[in-house]
């Protein structure tokens, strides 16, 4: 079978349902299944509870190798019409991991791994970068899990979080995958990042992701590939977590009353503490903090419990790609700022230290005061050993990306956006998630700054979904050297007013509209109401428009 773009959208547009082969083949396979899949109620949340802290099993550290991400193939590709199309297929199930050695621990994984697969694709809509387009099928298998002695759905929405998606493939939390049913993603690949896909479920997307669903996707360019960075095995992708496990080897999920969770042991691709053995050349890691609230200060140290003076990392890319130029980072005071669902890319240039030089990546925690910790082994995160000696032609160039600044006297308005705690809610200005209500109107094309404001007690990192935005200010100050790319979450810190920027213009040759969703990334903020949403235009597709089916 032979299907070109414009069949794909027209498929997609009707609910992809035939798309990637069925299935299942009978019709007795299919009732069988879907006796076993009750149509599940929307589950509330249930009343605010705070556990008496339990400290995980303790372990050694920088014990255990670090972990490559498994990079997930196509199931089909089509080569014909307008842009090839590759087809994958993703299966969200439990299963049993050892995070600790010794311990067997379930988690809820794509795949049944943890993280999740690594997709790699080619983006860009010039000839020269050669991009394609990609849809993921992605299946609940996951079932129920008990929760205050009732069995609740494991209902599933997957965000593809830096990805200009139509709205119906953009994740939206009340577009639901319940277990036993699958939905079909497109996703165009228009521009080349270190993004990443994982739940959004409405109500539930702090516990699923705590549970393990969440992996990387990285696009790329034929600008990118010309720079000659790192490549291959060179290029690291790193995915930042924290956990908490007890001596049965059970995930421990303490949102300490609807506030925050925070774990005791780090994890750095599935992995706790883990160490790398480097070679003396220059490696590229793209960085992303998955953890639920956990926000992270990274900097290179020779020691595993203290700071040395002129390690330098060198930040070349930031959420939505690269930056213009290299911002160089040298210890002990100029640390990388790294807050939930942020991703960060740097390069390490190992050929400076001697064979048998271990070296630590930190997180001292300078400028953390939301974070809660009750070991203070989360300050260092792994372990980095040099061994061997390897040739090396890449380079790290003095210029990357030309970034067109956004003028700010061209936006048409500024909308003002406050985040607040109230009760047991946390709110946007002074108003919960109501799916019937849109807080904000752009117009296809229009440049506008909305101010995001924190009224203090805690850091909020802002998520705004669809469209790229740039940085113009915190309280009327420049923002730091390596927020000035293109980014899509934004650390608010206490009292602090942040002004973005951003054209609703065209991300993929065509203007976008539809309805998309900004919140707080502290996802157990998310999941208790720090949630709106804003549409673009009035004539897009219903973010409900192409709803899962039943396997």
């Amino acid at each position: 079978m032979k299907l070109n773009r414009r069949e794909a959208i027209k498929l997609g547009l009707t609910g992809v349902g035939g798309l990637l082969l069925p299935l299942e083949s009978s019709n007795s396979a299919l009732a069988q299944t879907l006796s076993n899949c009750p149509d599940f109620p929307r589950v509330e949340n249930p009343p605010p509870t705070f556990k008496q802290e339990e400290l995980s099993h303790q372990i050694p550290r920088f014990q255990y190798p670090l972990k490559r991400l498994r990079l997930l193939e196509p199931v089909h590709s089509y080569e014909g019409g307008e842009r090839p199309l590759d087809c994958y297929e993703i299966t969200m199930k439990k299963a049993q991991v050892d995070i600790i050695p010794g311990l067997k621990t379930e988690i809820w994984g794509y795949e049944g791994i943890f993280p999740g697969p690594v997709i790699r694709q080619r983006g860009g809509f010039r000839d020269e970068d050669q991009g394609r387009d990609t849809l993921v099928r992605f299946i609940n298998r996951l079932g129920t899990f008990e929760e205050n002695g009732t069995e609740v759905p494991i209902n599933t929405s997957v965000h593809l979080h830096g990805m200009a998606s139509l709205p119906q493939y953009d994740g939206y939390a009340e577009d639901l995958i319940r277990p036993c049913y699958f939905k079909d993603y497109f996703y165009p690949n228009d521009r080349a990042a270190t993004i990443w896909y994982h739940d959004h479920a409405i109500d539930r997307t702090s516990r699923n992701v705590y549970m393990g669903l969440a992996g990387m996707y990285i696009v790329e360019d034929e600008e990118e590939r010309r720079f000659n960075l790192p490549q291959g095995e060179y290029d690291v992708p790193l995915i930042l977590q924290d956990m908490r496990i007890a001596d049965d080897g059970s995930l421990i999920f303490n949102d300490r009353g609807q506030r925050s969770l925070y774990g005791d042991i780090s994890l750095v691709n599935g992995v706790p503490w883990p160490c790398m053995k480097v070679a003396r050349r220059k490696y590229r890691f793209r960085v992303l903090n998955a953890s639920t609230s956990r926000t992270y200060d990274l900097v290179l140290s020779k020691k595993e419990n203290g700071l040395t003076f002129g390690e330098r990392i060198y930040v070349i890319g930031s959420d939505c790609g690269l930056l213009g130029a290299p911002v160089e980072l040298t210890s002990p005071l100029q640390t990388l700022v790294i807050a939930p669902a942020e991703r960060y890319e740097f390069v390490i240039d190992f050929s400076q230290y001697d064979l048998d030089t271990d070296l630590y990546l930190r997180n001292p925690g300078f400028i953390n005061s939301s974070n809660i910790d009750s070991d203070a082994r989360m300050q260092t995160i792994m372990r980095f050993y040099v061994d061997r000696d390897e040739p090396d032609n890449s380079s790290l160039p003095q210029k990357l990306r030309d970034i067109k600044r956004l003028d700010p006297n061209k936006a048409v308005t500024t909308r003002k956006f406050r985040f607040e705690r109230s009760s047991t809610q946390w709110l946007i200005n002074n108003k919960r998630w109501n799916k019937n209500r849109v807080d904000a109107n752009p117009k296809p094309g229009a440049i506008e700054i909305w101010e995001l404001s924190n009224n203090g007690g805690w850091m909020h990192p802002v998520h705004i979904h669809f469209v790229d935005w740039q940085i113009l200010d915190r309280n009327g100050r420049k923002p730091l050297a390596y927020e000035r790319g293109w980014k899509d979450v934004f650390r608010i810190d206490h009292f602090e007013t942040v002004r973005v920027i951003a054209e609703f213009g065209r991300r993929n040759g065509d203007y976008i509209e539809g309805k998309f969703m900004m919140h707080c990334h502290n996802l157990v903020h998310e999941d208790h109401s720090m949630m709106t949403q804003f549409e673009v235009g009035k004539n897009g597709p219903s973010p409900c428009s192409a709803p899962a089916l039943p396997i």
